[in-house]
C-alpha cells in the first residue's frame, strides 16, 4: 500500500483515514452500496472511499464549469497525481501506487462518478500510455518515460486514430522512415486524448509498408521534438474538460532508442493495450451510470407530483431498477476482466463484454435520469444532461460497441473451434 499511504490526498494517514471516516458517518458522500462489497480487500474499501470523498468535495462541484467553458482541470489532475491515481497499477518502482487492476477499475470509476473528464485524463494515462511502456518498454525508457508520468509529474498520451483508419488501426498511414540511428516521424493522429496537454506520446507509425499491419511500430516521443506539433483542441459533445486534438508530424526525427519494444511489434503492442484500456473506459461508463442514478434517485425523492414524492410512483420504480440492475451488472463484469488481467489470465473477451456492457448501461441510465428529472433534466441547473453528453463517448473511444461484440463473437469462435 506503498504509494497509496504515500499520499492519501496530501495528508498523514491518520488525518486521511478520519477523512473517509467523516465520509462514513455521512459528512459527505451517499449511503449507497457498491456492488459485492465483500470482495473488496481493506485496502480496496480505503481507496474506494478516498477517491469517493474526493469526488464528492473536489470534483462534482466543479464539473460543470469545467464542461460549460472547455476548462482542463489541472490542479485536480494534480492532486489525482499526489493521490497516487494517475499511476494505481503501477508499480513502486516505476513511480506508481503499486497496487492491483481492481483497485484501478474502482478509483476510476469514483473518479468518473464527480467528473468522467478528469476518468479519462486517468485512464489514458494509467492504460493507454503506462501500462505498455510498464511492460515494453527497457529501463531506460522506463526512468524516462514512465516514471514522472506514473507519480503524475508528467501527461502522457496514446496516438493510434488517424483521419482515415478509425476502427481498422492496422491501416496506418503515419510513417517511420529509418535513417541511421533515428526514425522520421510523417503524419497526423485524430482524436488524442490529453494530446493538448501531455508531455509525451506513444505513437504507432508505419516502418515497413510491405508487411502490413505487421510493419507497424511503436515510439516514445517527447513533445517539444522539432517536426512534432499539436492542431487546435477539438469542440466535443461531452468530456469537454478533457483536452482532445491532432498530432502532426513533419518530417520529426527521434532516436531509434525511442523505439518501444522490436520493430514491427506495434500493432501488437496497440491491440494488447486496447484490451486493458476497455476496463478503465468500463469504470468511466460505470462511474458515469451510478452518478445518473444517484443524481435521479435524489431528485426523484425530493421532487413533490399529486402529494407525494415521484419516487413513489411505479413509473420511477421500474426505472430506477433497471438502471440500477443494469450498473450492477457492468461493475461484476468490469471486476471480473479486471481480476483476470491481474491473474495475468486471457482477458481480451471480458474486457469488451465490460466495455460494451458499461458503456451502454451509462448511456440508457443518462437517459432515464433525464427522463426522471423532466424538464429539469434538460438543462445543466442539472447534471443530467451532462452526463448524457458524456456517456456517448464510452460506446465509441477505444473500441466502438460495434467493435467490441465483433470482438466477443470472435472469441466464442475460437472457444468452440480451438
Amino acid at each position: 500500500m506503498v504509494a497509496f499511504s504515500r499520499t492519501l490526498c496530501k495528508a498523514g494517514p491518520m488525518q486521511a483515514i478520519q477523512r473517509v471516516q467523516a465520509w462514513r458517518a455521512g459528512v459527505a458522500g451517499t449511503k449507497r452500496n457498491i456492488t459485492s462489497n465483500f470482495q473488496l480487500t481493506e485496502e480496496q474499501k480505503m481507496l474506494r472511499d478516498m477517491c469517493r470523498t474526493f469526488a464528492d468535495t473536489e470534483l462534482a462541484p466543479k464539473a460543470g464549469e469545467w464542461d460549460k467553458n472547455h476548462t482542463y482541470p489541472a490542479d485536480a489532475v494534480k492532486k489525482m497525481g499526489e493521490m497516487g491515481l494517475m499511476g494505481v497499477a503501477q508499480s513502486t518502482e516505476n513511480g506508481g501506487a503499486g497496487m492491483d487492476v481492481m483497485s484501478y477499475a474502482i478509483a476510476m470509476e469514483e473518479v468518473s462518478r464527480g467528473c468522467a473528464s478528469c476518468g479519462v485524463v486517468m485512464s489514458v494515462n494509467n492504460s493507454l500510455y503506462g501500462d505498455p511502456v510498464a511492460k515494453f518498454g527497457n529501463a531506460q525508457q522506463k526512468e524516462e518515460f514512465l516514471k514522472p508520468f506514473a507519480s503524475g509529474q508528467k501527461l502522457g498520451c496514446f496516438a493510434l486514430s488517424e483521419p482515415g483508419n478509425g476502427s481498422d488501426a492496422g491501416a496506418a498511414l503515419t510513417t517511420a522512415t529509418k535513417d541511421g540511428d533515428h526514425y522520421i516521424l510523417n503524419g497526423t493522429k485524430n482524436w488524442i486524448t490529453n494530446g493538448p496537454q501531455a508531455d509525451a506520446a506513444l505513437v504507432f507509425a508505419t516502418s515497413d509498408k510491405s508487411a502490413k499491419h505487421k510493419g507497424i511500430s511503436a515510439f516514445l516521443v517527447h513533445k517539444g521534438t522539432p517536426g512534432f506539433s499539436t492542431g487546435k483542441p477539438e469542440d466535443k459533445l461531452g468530456i469537454r474538460g478533457s483536452g482532445t486534438c491532432s498530432l502532426i508530424f513533419e518530417n520529426c526525427r527521434i532516436p531509434a532508442s525511442a523505439l518501444l519494444g522490436q520493430p514491427g511489434m506495434g500493432f501488437k503492442i496497440a491491440m494488447m493495450t486496447l484490451d486493458g484500456g476497455r476496463i478503465g473506459i468500463a469504470s468511466q461508463a460505470l462511474g458515469i451510470a451510478q452518478a445518473s442514478l444517484d443524481c435521479a434517485v435524489n431528485y426523484a425523492q425530493q421532487r413533490m407530483s399529486f402529494g407525494a414524492p415521484i419516487a413513489k410512483l411505479q413509473a420511477i420504480q421500474f426505472k430506477i431498477a433497471d438502471m440500477s440492475m443494469r450498473i450492477e451488472a457492468s461493475r461484476l463484469l468490469t471486476w471480473r476482466a479486471a481480476q483476470l488481467k491481474e491473474a495475468k489470465q486471457p482477458f481480451t473477451k471480458e474486457a469488451a463484454m465490460a466495455k460494451l456492457m458499461a458503456s451502454e448501461a451509462a448511456t440508457f441510465c443518462s437517459h432515464q435520469a433525464i427522463q426522471i428529472l423532466g424538464g429539469y433534466g434538460y438543462v445543466s441547473d442539472y447534471p443530467a444532461e451532462r452526463h448524457y453528453r458524456d456517456a456517448r463517448i464510452t460506446e465509441i473511444y477505444e473500441g466502438t460497441s460495434e467493435v467490441q461484440r465483433l470482438v466477443i463473437a470472435g472469441n466464442i469462435y475460437k472457444e468452440y473451434n480451438p
